[in-house]
């Protein structure tokens, strides 16, 4: 269950699909992952996808930060940044620095 969202975290992850790829139900699949990790699967993924953005960030200072966009599994830097901002609490260039 967690190793799709570790391993794949790129992936456009939807409660549904990471349901469908542990051959389970879409409610029984959120109410134990969320009895598992004491959180809903798409608020663990959003966090996890952010701590990988700020250690991608941080490990590699000159990649630019489209490409860490993409690692993590977004398609839009302002959706990115809108993101990283509201749980590391400042924007990604900022948070690189």
């Amino acid at each position: 269950m967690l190793s799709l969202i570790h391993s794949q975290p790129q992936q456009p992850w939807t409660v549904a699909a990471l349901a469908r790829s542990v051959a389970c139900s879409r409610s029984a699949f959120a109410a134990r992952f969320s009895a598992l990790t004491g959180e809903g699967p798409i608020v663990y993924l959003t966090r996890w996808r952010m701590q990988l953005a700020a250690r991608l960030l941080a490990e590699h200072p000159h990649a630019r930060v489209n490409e860490v966009v993409e690692q993590v599994g977004y398609h839009s830097e302002a959706a990115f940044s809108k993101a990283f901002k509201r749980a590391m609490g400042v924007a990604p260039r900022k948070y690189r620095q």
